[in-house]
């Protein structure tokens, strides 16, 4: 991927001009340059440089009174899934990002790039070619604050007919396992860290001890593998320059957890010492769950163990970072003991997660759960026939109500925490504009009530699917900020608006319906019964759960309420014929 195509040529360049603008440009001089008319190829040593190349030449650079330009040379059989996007902002969150790429299709992988560069480049892979080409043609000069997107096709070498025998690639290993183009020091955005079989043990090792571990000639770690039947990876290619690499370890909890204290009698033997601190990796989205409200659940850790626990801050994490480390000080016994508590919270949030995006991914036929961000990044959607936990919920989907069906804007007031506002609206405005891009709705913060409010009102008009989108992600966002730390979900109130005929409706005889609705959906519904209805005859309804308890009921509300606004409907064409009955 490193051979480069430089256009724009005037006729009378020659293969020394060019080594001339690669050296003026420090960069480095490709042994191979094939000159054609108007054009060249070049091939550079490495993708570091290839990139450097087309960040510092192309569009910018003169040569014979012609700006030229310079991309990846990709034969057109092979421009098909796979793109490269650079300068992105250093400072840009994963999960906008992550977002940002949902747009434009179902995203099978993101991969960071590892340059000397000070913006961060990534390599993405969507399902089909076409959502590959949206992607390109709508991100490229794409502004963020003060930085345009460069987008180019990079090889997809899937997309050419292959050149192994099937047993050679039954045999071989995918470019993550190889490490290759992996995401910095934690995976991708679809993080190869989380699988349908569970969440990885993943630590942090200085790098004065991965020789120890691997051994002469690999026979450590192969014993290690050997001993604890666990499938350990050490990723020595990632984070270039920095003083500690990242361990993967895959396989049965309790045999993950032989094989983490194995390596860490391996560095305290090798460190000669009593006390080495024990570094865990894990996903933020999974990590306030571990904390627990008010720190109970990292407390309850701490008085058992006998240890010492620090997470790192939320502010470091950046599109190169999304997995917060977790530090665990005390002797080697109490941190073995420690590491399995904190994976065993770890691995329920994750369980908890999966069992709810399989209890719900039909609620909205058709919407792709993935790219909400409400759940840790990369978790997959199961089919339907895949069993989740034990006493897990069917799918709900309200029957007789399809969305895509009658895609009326509705409008839903959403309240949060008054200390989240800041955290939603983002930096001048950026995170709730990009949300609103993303939903297709409209998004507005009504003022304060009072000084001392401890709410405040989210206003969402938009159709189902992008009130399911909004919603999703404000969810999220609370959830990855700490705003709520309670075990599973965080709890907001939505209130709806529902014509005042339909209100007895939902409530139903001597509360039968509402009762019902609330056992359903797992949400407290409330129809305030001294209402006044407003210049449109309607009145409140008062949701109050996590977020799939309140989309199911919303859902169900906007269900009879349909069913009311139709049986009205017939009761009014029937009133217009019966007089010529009458006759």
């Amino acid at each position: 991927m490193n051979k480069l195509y430089i256009g724009n040529l005037s006729p009378s360049v020659t293969v020394e001009d060019l080594k001339r603008v690669f050296v003026e440009n420090k960069l480095p001089v490709p042994e191979r340059i094939v000159l054609k008319s108007g054009y060249a190829f070049v091939d550079f040593p490495d993708q570091n440089s290839a990139i450097k190349a087309i960040e510092i030449l192309s569009g910018k650079v003169q040569l014979h009174g012609k700006v030229i330009e310079v991309d990846y040379s990709v034969p057109k059989k092979l421009r098909c899934r796979k793109i490269q996007i650079r300068n992105i902002p250093p400072h840009l969150q994963w999960e906008v990002l992550d977002g940002l790429l949902a747009q434009y299709g179902t995203v099978g992988n993101v991969e960071q790039v590892n340059t000397d560069t000070e913006t961060a480049v990534v390599n993405v892979t969507y399902a089909t070619k076409e959502e590959a080409k949206e992607a390109i043609e709508k991100l490229t000069e794409q502004q963020f604050d003060d930085y345009s997107f460069k987008v180019s096709y990079i090889m997809d070498t899937d997309a050419a007919p292959p050149i192994q025998t099937p047993r050679a690639r039954r045999g071989g290993r995918s470019s993550r396992e190889q490490g290759t183009a992996q995401a910095g020091p934690s995976g991708g955005f679809c993080s190869p860290h989380f699988r349908q079989d569970g969440v990885a043990l993943r630590m942090l090792v200085s790098n004065d001890y991965v020789g120890a571990i691997i051994g002469r000639k690999g026979q450590t770690i192969k014993n290690l593998t050997d001993v604890t039947k666990t499938r350990v990876l050490l990723h020595r290619k990632e984070n270039a320059g920095q003083l500690e690499k990242s361990v993967t370890v895959r396989g049965d909890p309790d045999r993950c957890s032989d094989a983490c204290r194995m390596i860490m009698e391996i560095i305290h033997k090798e460190a000669n010492t009593t006390e080495i601190p024990l570094k865990l990796l894990a996903h933020d989205c999974l990590v306030g769950r571990l904390i627990g409200k008010r720190g109970c659940n990292l407390k309850g850790i701490e008085e058992e163990t006998g240890t010492k626990i620090t997470i790192s801050r939320l502010e470091e994490l950046t599109i190169y970072n999304y997995e917060r480390t977790i530090t665990v000080t005390g002797s080697l016994e109490a941190c073995c003991k420690a590491e399995v508590a904190i994976m065993k919270k770890v691995r329920e949030a994750y369980e908890n997660d999966v069992a709810a995006k399989n209890q719900q991914a039909s609620l909205i036929p058709g919407l792709n759960l993935n790219a909400l961000g409400i759940f840790s990044s990369g978790l997959p959607v199961l089919p339907p026939a895949a069993s989740g936990p034990c006493g897990a919920i069917p799918p709900v989907v309200p029957g007789g109500y399809s969305p895509f069906l009658a895609p009326k804007e509705e409008v839903v007031y959403l309240y949060i925490p008054s200390q989240a506002v800041g955290a939603l609206i983002g930096k001048k405005g950026l995170h709730i504009k990009q949300l609103a891009h993303f939903a297709g709705a409209s998004i507005k913060i009504a003022p304060a009530e009072s000084p001392d409010a401890t709410e405040r009102m989210v206003i969402i008009t938009g159709t189902p699917e992008a009130q399911f989108k909004a919603q999703g992600r404000i969810f999220g966002k609370l959830k990855e900020e700490n705003f709520f730390l309670p075990k599973e979900e965080v709890k907001l109130e939505t209130q709806i608006k529902v014509p005042s005929i339909a209100a007895g409706r939902v409530i139903g005889k001597g509360g039968k319906t509402v009762n019902e609705l609330q056992n359903l959906t797992s949400a407290e519904v409330i129809v305030p019964r001294d209402q006044t209805p407003d210049e449109n005859d309607e009145v409140f309804v008062k949701i109050t759960g996590h977020f799939f308890a309140s989309q199911t009921a919303q859902r169900k509300i906007r269900e009879i309420i349909q069913q009311v606004k139709q049986q009205e409907q017939k009761h009014q064409q029937g009133a217009a014929v019966s007089p010529h009955h009458a006759k």
